[in-house]
């Protein structure tokens, strides 16, 4: 996946999280994640409806 100028990090990423975060870039078929502190090590890739099932799980729901 070429990835170049596509990584983006959150919106609730800001300068008082001392840029601990991880970045993403996604294609139709896959999304890579890197640690944005360390952009050149070793990236992890998911197919990307993979990725977005947990992403939604790390949501919050509603109680019933």
């Amino acid at each position: 996946m070429d990835t170049r100028d596509r990584w983006r990090k959150s919106s609730h990423s800001g300068p008082d999280d001392g840029n601990n975060c991880v970045e993403i870039a996604s294609s139709r078929t896959h999304t890579t994640v890197r640690d944005s502190k360390v952009p050149t090590h070793a990236t992890l890739t998911f197919p990307t409806p993979t990725f977005t099932t947990f992403i939604e799980a790390l949501k919050p729901h509603p109680h019933p």
